[in-house]
């Protein structure tokens, strides 16, 4: 039984790369009687996902970057899960990093076939709600402070992208050597209250186009994992930058680890915080408490 299906592409995606790749696919797009809807503005892929399950799609694909998987599957998640589309990726961006944490293939045509060929999974996914009442979903990370503060940073790199961008953005806000948070987390499995750089609650294990910040984090087992980087110098952030690239900073002290179904992070001061590299409270905000939860088995994946 043929599957309706509907592709929302970023044509922006990877300085606008993504417009001659998605035309290429063209011909299995038409094959498959999938159709096609390009985003026009920030946030017009949730619209357009949302409306899919009113509109009868069995599927919906993400042709994009991480930002496009993320605005999807906001909108995916505001359909009754009876009602809720099958998601498809096909990974244009210049991270792709959920793509990569499921083994979506790199290649376009062949992640294209493998939404028609593939089996069906079942995948993890988590929300966030601010204490100004606003409410998000997170496929992958949400980062807080350090890491926040490097995404931000991205948006002002032009000529390098990828990891590239990200490591450069990194190594600039070691530079300007991030403040730390003081915070007060409550965990269904315990509390603590210390002074960090740095908090990622991850529903996958990798972020910035190859950071592996919770390394053994699953999108499918019902938990979250979380990494905080306790106060540290300048010279300690360089010394753990290849650390957290590898997956291997769980062995250092100044590194606390867990896992989590949900989590309450109240702070001192404002946070800044992203979601799957989308920013969620940024500088110039006063957002001081965070409310997180795991959310299982609320997304079927095609690959």
């Amino acid at each position: 039984m043929t599957k309706k299906t509907l592709i929302v592409l970023n044509p922006t995606t990877n300085h606008g790369r993504s417009v001659k790749i998605a035309s290429d696919l063209r011909p299995l797009a038409f094959q498959h009687k999938a159709e096609w809807r390009s985003t026009e503005y920030p946030g017009h892929a949730i619209e357009i996902a949302r409306s899919a399950g009113d509109l009868g799609y069995d599927m919906v694909i993400a042709a994009g970057g991480d930002g496009t998987v993320h605005e999807v599957i906001n909108g995916l998640m505001q359909i009754a899960p009876e009602k809720r589309p099958v998601l498809g990726i096909i990974p244009l961006g210049s991270g792709n990093d959920f793509a990569h944490i499921l083994d979506v293939p790199s290649e376009a045509a062949q992640a294209f076939i493998a939404c028609f060929n593939g089996q069906p999974y079942t995948l993890d996914m988590a929300s966030v709600r601010s204490d100004d009442g606003r409410l998000e979903y997170f496929n992958n990370t949400i980062g807080i402070g350090f890491d926040a503060a490097v995404n931000t940073r991205t948006r002002k790199i032009k000529l390098i992208h990828g990891f590239l961008m990200y490591l450069a953005a990194t190594l600039q806000t070691i530079f300007y050597n991030f403040k730390p948070m003081d915070l007060q987390v409550e965990t269904d499995e315990g509390s603590w209250n210390e002074p960090v750089i740095m908090l990622t609650i991850g529903n996958g294990p990798r972020e910035g186009g190859g950071f592996n910040v919770t390394p053994d984090a699953k999108t499918d087992d019902g938990i979250l994992n979380y990494t905080a980087i306790r106060k540290i110098s300048r010279l300690m952030m360089l010394r753990l930058l290849p650390e957290v690239m590898n997956g291997t900073h769980t062995r250092f002290k100044q590194v606390r680890m867990g896992t989590c179904r949900s989590m309450s992070i109240t702070s001192k001061q404002p946070l800044y915080a992203h979601c799957d590299g989308e920013i969620f409270t940024s500088f110039g905000m006063d957002i001081r408490k965070l409310l997180i939860n795991v959310i299982p088995d609320a997304i079927h994946f095609m690959k």
